[in-house]
């Protein structure tokens, strides 16, 4: 585990934020501990990898409605709700309305850490992927439109005598944008601009 390995624990009982916060912290993961759905609103960092193990049953803000503020707030933390016996109906709402999975009290404590093993691995993957694709928006800003065009052109393969064709200019130009573009990006090659399209994830 690293230090961005931090599970949020919501929970409005101490004693079960305690054991879980103990458990977590002596196998390796961050703990971090809300007594509330609010608290963790108010406190939650979304660009540090992580996930939640959220209590379904708490006081004003319970965990179905806490999904829903999330989802709000763009807050794309995986959720593990924690349910109690005969909540399993409710538990597959929850996974309808956005959680990662769902766990019945008591927790398992295998079952618990392979699980979140498991999601934080993917929550690092994403946050790579989107820190990737943020760059990639930015650098791709230098751009004017007509070299976005031809950048466009570029990453799906098209020759400049196609994408000449294409936006009605001739090819000796559609070389030139692309030497602008090269410049503009930092781009070696052909194959760091096909990279750079890939990276944003909505490219063909």
């Amino acid at each position: 585990m690293t230090e961005k390995s931090i599970v949020h624990i919501v929970d409005d009982e101490e004693a079960v934020r305690t054991s879980l916060a103990t458990l977590l912290e002596i196998n390796g993961f961050v703990a971090r501990v809300y007594g509330s759905g609010t608290e963790f609103l108010d406190r939650v960092d979304p660009s540090v990898p992580g996930c939640a193990l959220v209590d379904l049953k708490m006081p004003g803000l319970d965990g179905l409605g806490l999904l829903r503020k999330m989802a709000d707030s763009n807050i794309k933390v995986p959720v593990v709700m924690m349910t109690g016996f005969g909540e399993v109906a409710t538990a597959v709402k929850a996974m309808k309305a956005g959680a990662a999975d769902f766990l019945e009290k008591p927790l398992d404590s295998e079952e618990l850490l392979t699980l979140l093993n498991r999601l934080l691995s993917q929550a690092v993957v994403t946050a790579e992927v989107e820190q990737r694709k943020e760059q990639a928006q930015a650098r791709l800003a230098k751009l004017t439109e007509r070299e976005r065009d031809v950048f466009n052109g570029l990453v799906i393969g098209k020759t400049n005598k196609a994408i000449a064709l294409d936006l009605n200019i001739s090819p000796r130009t559609v070389e030139i944008h692309r030497a602008h573009i090269m410049a503009k990006l930092e781009a070696g090659t052909l194959s760091d601009l096909v990279r750079l399209g890939l990276s944003l994830g909505d490219r063909p």
